[in-house]
């Protein structure tokens, strides 16, 4: 929200002398976040005058039109001679009125302004648009001032475009919809300078009529529970927005277009209330507020096509046949509270206007301007919410400015459809605000701020209410006031006062922050970190130390993700909680595998051009609860029951918590000390076991095997078993996934559901023999199709007491050992813990170990 201080000061009486830095202290005080206060004097500096367009010529043979103009600055440029400058704006006319800046002045940002040569002329200076003076965000052409302009070539521009204001930019919250108006912000202000305010909607406006200003059949009273309208006739089409509106317009951000358009912006930066104006004459019959049907179709003013969906609200003319919604429902010619459509708008020929106020329900209006990507000033305001007493007074309003500026009669007939609920008063008992707070507020500075606010307040005394045990918080008892309640109706501007927290917030806002004490509680002693915490942080810090970088992923997903990834049909992780107001449309799901996330990040790396990416991410997975309900309503007025506990915890998606990682490239990099290593599935196994032996999970628990499961290729993956539970999967990617995804070729991950390991075994101390180990290597052949991690544990099984360490060194393929066989080489170390081992034990324990294997899987020794 942008606005000049000069307007705010038509409904408050700010200081002549308040300076910059107090009025935006005052706003943040407010609790209103200030994203600058500009003093648009001291934001051009140098000459900027008034000019008059003389000459203009067209140059050509360049790749844009450009324009050699001749502009008479009077006196300002020294020597009275027109001055010669390049242009290439093509929204100006000879004999307009233009905002030049002269050699030597600078522009906002450090532009500084000279003479130079350019497209073969010499350009002295700058014919300004709106953006490059810091006034709005147009840049589509320079600024051409209105006719009524009183100012003379050579004349200082700055008093004439608003360059002598102050322009404050604030961002609103979402739960401050009133200030996003100079009505809100003039508000706010005298209550934080206590200085007098006039509310620009305080005025007096004409009711219903028997006759309405036009026909309307409102079908949706909860979407829309108040409908006004107001009709001029004969207004002047040629008729020009004035300066000083145009001007408070760019000020804010806000392109000018017609008179009648801008009249309804105007409006709806000053109260608040955003209105819509109708070329009357391009309205066939009855206007129709009702729900679109799915597949409509509606051209939005910004010329886009758009296709409706049944959530979204629309105003139809009857007068137009619509096979698909039906002969009597009409054809929408606006997407309700957030842009008109093409057919019905002001043109340049309009003479009958319909004005429009309505009130849209927020919620209706966010999720459509969601859904259509459509974030419109009005859209903005609705979604946040806007005083439905507004429509009446903002009618009048605009019936006035459109027949003072463009001539034309304002139609007698109103038409005022209300179905507004009357608000719902809040029971607060006084003494709440200092018990939550911590700062004594007597029941009357309670009172009397609740109506500074605007809130009406009734003052009772209920005995149920005291409790004299009571202890507040920092020490602040019931204290003055302890039974006596406050029935609280809070004004209409105000949608998001309905619990009594909001009113003992309101209390503290204005009261100031400042007075709150900066006490921190005292920290209870604790037990130091679960076990659960400890492994989470072993894991990390395995992890980590492996050369893996830690990121953390967004956990919504699109619903395209698991086609993506090659999940089969009946996968459990296809079922997906739905957001019920997602941050972005494209990404409504939660998770239910961290993989489609870490995977983003993976592509997004190599996209910039980093090729050796190794990522872990920690984090949970949301799984759908198979029957789910709607969760039970809670308010905020009671500590809920067990039974609602209960009912919530049942409707929560269940939510393990995961490691995953990923990588690509090169593991190793290459370099002079030689040849790299490009990562590949055995590396994502190996993360795999690191997690495993992070936890706490002895070896002997863990089994590797083969396994298949999407997204992993099905012959290099490998499942993670702990105790006979399958707890995770790692190897390379499928091919076609890395195609979807757009990943390079043997990507790999891994991912291991962390709840799901048992909880580490107490250790034992390790025992250290003092005497020398026998080491022995064996080379079995198997079939390609055995697990190495199968004939590991045989060997285990085999050996004995004696073995003390077994390990893979060595896979060996060749025409010598057959088709489909390959060779398993082991390293076995034996040692006994109190005495040295004879050959012939170690031997034997040997062959032990060989015979299991080769009774289970037909293992042989190779060269045998």
């Amino acid at each position: 929200m942008r606005v000049s201080v000069s307007w705010l000061r038509e409904y408050v009486d700010l200081p002549a002398d308040l300076p910059t830095g107090d009025l935006e202290q005052a706003l943040v005080d407010l609790g209103i976040e200030v994203e600058s206060v500009v003093d648009l004097r001291e934001s051009v500096t140098g000459p900027l005058v008034v000019g008059e367009v003389l000459e203009i010529e067209e140059l050509t043979g360049f790749k844009k039109p450009i324009r050699f103009c001749r502009v008479d600055v009077g006196a300002a440029n020294g020597t009275g001679e027109p001055q010669e400058i390049v242009c290439g704006a093509r929204n100006f006319a000879v004999g307009d009125k233009v905002v030049v800046i002269l050699p030597g002045g600078v522009l906002p940002g450090g532009f500084a302004i000279g003479a130079r040569k350019t497209y073969g002329r010499n350009s002295h200076g700058m014919i300004c648009s709106a953006q490059e003076l810091g006034l709005g965000d147009d840049h589509s052409g320079i600024v051409v001032l209105p006719e009524d302009v009183k100012a003379q070539p050579g004349d200082d521009a700055r008093p004439v475009v608003g360059l002598d204001d102050v322009v404050v930019e604030m961002e609103i919250t979402p739960d401050r919809g009133y200030a996003l108006s100079v009505r809100g912000i003039a508000r706010e202000l005298s209550h934080a300078l206590g200085v007098p305010f006039r509310d620009p909607a305080d005025a007096p406006a004409p009711g219903a009529t028997a006759e309405p200003a036009y026909p309307v059949e409102v079908r949706d009273p909860v979407g829309c529970d108040r409908f006004a309208a107001r009709m001029v006739r004969g207004v002047d089409p040629t008729a020009e927005t004035p300066g000083w509106m145009r001007q408070r317009l760019t000020v804010a951000g806000v392109r000018s277009i017609s008179l009648a358009v801008d009249i309804t912006n105007y409006l709806m930066l000053e109260l608040g209330q955003p209105m819509h104006a109708f070329d009357a004459d391009r309205i066939a019959g009855t206007l129709v507020v009702r729900r679109a049907e799915a597949g409509e179709k509606l051209t939005t003013l910004d010329g886009v096509n758009r296709t409706l969906s049944a959530e979204d609200l629309v105003i139809c003319d009857a007068g137009l046949p619509n096979a698909l919604a039906g002969e009597d429902a009409g054809v929408p010619i606006s997407l309700a509270a957030v842009m008109g459509g093409e057919t019905s708008e002001v043109l340049a020929s309009t003479t009958n206007v319909l004005f429009e106020a309505a009130h849209w329900d927020p919620a209706t209006v966010g999720r459509t301007a969601r859904r259509h990507k459509l974030f419109s000033e009005a859209a903005k305001r609705w979604e946040r919410g806007v005083d439905p007493a507004l429509p009446l007074v903002a009618l009048e309003k605009a019936v006035r400015l459109l027949t003072d500026l463009a001539g034309g009669t304002a139609g007698e007939e109103v038409l005022d459809i209300d179905h507004v609920a009357p608000r719902t008063p809040v029971t607060l008992p006084v003494d709440l605000p200092s018990r939550r707070v911590g700062v004594t507020y007597s029941p009357d500075r309670v009172v009397e701020l609740l109506e500074q606010v605007g809130c009406t307040v009734t003052r009772s005394t209920d005995r149920l209410a005291e409790d004299p045990g009571a202890v507040g918080t920092a020490g602040v008892g019931p204290g003055a006031g302890a039974g006596e309640v406050l029935t609280v109706t809070p004004p209409s501007w105000r949608p998001d006062l309905t619990d009594p927290a909001d009113l003992v917030e309101e209390v503290v806002r204005l009261d100031g922050y400042d007075r709150v004490p900066s006490v921190l509680p005292t920290a209870p002693p604790g037990r130091g970190l679960t076990w659960q915490q400890q492994r989470r942080r072993a894991v990390a810090r395995s992890l980590a130390e492996r050369g893996y970088v830690e990121v953390l992923a967004q956990p919504f997903v699109a619903p395209e993700l698991v086609d993506q990834l090659g999940l089969p049909a009946d996968d459990p992780r296809r079922p997906a909680v739905r957001l019920a107001n997602p941050l972005s449309e494209e990404e409504p799901l939660l998770r239910t595998t961290l993989l489609g996330p870490l995977l983003g990040i993976v592509k997004r790396n190599v996209g910039r051009g980093q090729r050796d990416v190794a990522i872990y991410e920690i984090g949970t997975v949301f799984h759908p609860r198979p029957g789910a309900g709607t969760p039970p309503a809670m308010g905020v007025d009671r500590r809920p029951t067990d039974e609602e506990f209960a009912a919530a915890d049942a409707v929560v998606p269940a939510q393990p918590r995961h490691v995953a990682v990923a990588l690509t490239g090169e593991i190793e990099p290459a370099g002079w000390w030689g040849a790299g290593r490009t990562a590949g599935w055995a590396d994502a196994v190996e993360a795999g076991r690191a997690v495993l032996d992070a936890a706490g999970i002895p070896a002997d628990r863990v089994t590797v095997r083969a396994g298949e499961r999407a997204p992993w290729h099905p012959g290099r993956c490998a499942e993670l078993v702990v105790d006979d539970v399958v707890v995770g999967h790692a190897g390379e990617l499928h091919p076609a996934v890395l195609a979807a995804l757009e990943l390079p070729r043997r990507t790999s991950a891994m991912e291991l559901d962390l709840d799901a390991l048992p909880a580490a075994p107490l250790a034992a101390g390790p025992t250290i023999s003092t005497f020398p180990p026998a080491l022995i290597d064996v080379a079995l052949v198997v079939d390609d199709a055995v697990p190495a991690a199968d004939v590991r544990a045989a060997l285990v099984e085999g050996a004995g007491a004696l073995l003390e360490d077994v390990r893979l060194f060595d896979v060996y393929t060749s025409e010598q050992l057959g088709e489909g066989r390959k060779s398993l080489a082991y390293k076995l170390t034996f040692r006994a813990p109190d005495r040295t081992l004879a050959g012939e034990e170690a031997v034997a324990a040997r062959d032990a170990a060989v015979a299991v294997a080769a009774e289970r899987f037909g293992a042989t020794l190779r060269g045998a």
